[in-house]
């Protein structure tokens, strides 16, 4: 009897274990602030980051029968460290849109976003939310455009969204909207809530009128002043791609292609209002007919330029937003993947550990279940690629260590 007795006492133990360590997992407070090139929470511990991008959690939490794949993946995602998500908060127009045209919004699709925040904060992942995008995915600047030309705008190309008065207009509302809404479950204001990391206010911006980046720049400063008018709790970022322009000729080299691309990575962050730059890395798309070497080195220098210049120059932490390895690309394997990550992973975690400055990256991008009409080929997902779940789980460890030798050496209120 006694031996059956104890195996009773383990299989309740066994039963209970899930709902212990769900309960243990601790709720975010706190802010994210910048302080000499470096993210800190509240102003004491220095925050240090592995994230990853999920920008289709809206969207799937919009149909309730889905939402249980956006519980899955932030709790996944915290089982392996990683604490910083980068969403949409933007649908313009279209099937599922959030904005379903200027001013007017689908509340069920808003309840999903408020699904999604409330979730984050279940499982300690802090976001990074979007507000609009360069490309026509979502609507994007193209949707907006579109709006202002069946209202009387004259506009001749996407890229007036940058100056056309109408435009900016919708923009601002929605910034607005967005900022200010209540959220449905967790009774907080956006603006209000530290589960949300910072403010992006576009994915992507390019410009194919003005190559010098002045346009887009010109854009940042208000959109990122008006941003900071409604809420002066959250970081700003741009969502640039780290793509050089006009008042770096010299750095020109550093563009994939030597190309210009309508944004000026040094101007643009210059801004007052932005908090912190931010680089996406694509090697393997933007040149496709280079071996594997060659590619990693690439974005070696591409990481290592922006720091330098973030560091030096801007005053400002960095992070990596994008990055990742399709395996649409020729010659593809796990194993190449996880050592592209493994890469750029240990460049971070040096550059952050005997510099400064460096503060954390986003994978592109972590799926559940069940996904394949979202896998663009960098899809991961964290039950199934275990090797690269391993990857991400020994940088978050990392990135960890880093945030506690800070607290060793300066103390919890440096």
């Amino acid at each position: 009897m006694t031996f059956f007795r104890e195996i009773s006492y383990l299989l309740v133990l066994l039963l209970f274990v899930p709902l212990v360590c769900e309960a243990e997992v601790p709720r975010i407070s706190g802010f994210v602030e910048t302080r000499d090139n470096e993210f800190f929470i509240n102003g004491s511990g220095r925050f240090l980051f592995n994230g990853f991008n999920s920008y289709w959690m809206m969207t799937i939490a919009a149909d309730p029968n889905q939402r249980y794949k956006i519980t899955n993946v932030f709790r996944e995602a915290s089982a392996t460290g990683l604490t910083v998500c980068r969403t949409w908060a933007f649908a313009d127009g279209g099937y599922g849109a959030l904005q379903i045209a200027p001013g007017i919004y689908n509340e069920d699709v808003f309840q999903a976003l408020d699904f999604v925040i409330a979730e984050a904060n279940k499982y300690a992942v802090r976001l990074i939310m979007s507000l609009v995008n360069e490309w026509k995915d979502y609507g994007g600047k193209h949707q907006y455009v579109e709006w202002a030309k069946i209202n009387g705008a004259n506009i001749s190309s996407d890229d007036d969204f940058y100056t056309n008065p109408l435009t900016k207009t919708y923009y601002k509302n929605h910034v607005k909207r967005v900022l200010t809404r209540v959220n449905s479950i967790t009774r907080i204001a956006y603006k209000d809530d530290p589960t949300i990391m910072a403010w992006e206010l576009m994915n992507e911006p390019r410009d194919q009128v003005d190559y010098t980046g002045k346009t887009v720049t010109a854009w940042t400063q208000e959109m990122a002043s008006y941003a900071k008018s409604l809420d002066s709790k959250h970081l700003v970022e741009i969502g640039t791609e780290g793509f050089y322009g006009s008042s770096t000729p010299e750095r020109l080299e550093f563009n994939p292609g030597n190309y210009q691309y309508g944004t000026d990575f040094i101007t643009i962050n210059q801004i007052k209002d932005i908090d912190f730059t931010t680089i996406h890395a694509y090697p393997d798309m933007w040149f496709p007919g280079e071996n594997e070497s060659e590619q990693v080195a690439f974005a070696q220098r591409w990481l290592f330029s922006h720091w330098l210049d973030s560091n030096s120059i801007l005053k400002k932490p960095l992070a990596i937003t994008e990055f990742g390895k399709s395996k649409k690309q020729p010659g593809y394997t796990v194993t190449m993947r996880d050592s592209y990550l493994n890469t750029i992973f240990t460049d971070i975690y040096d550059l952050a550990s005997n510099y400064g400055g460096m503060a954390g990256s986003c994978v592109w991008q972590v799926l559940s279940e069940n996904m394949q009409n979202y896998n663009d080929g960098y899809g991961i997902v964290l039950s199934q690629d275990t090797l690269t779940r391993d990857v991400l789980f020994q940088q978050s460890k990392s990135m960890r260590s880093l945030e506690h030798k800070f607290v060793d050496q300066h103390g919890p209120n440096y």
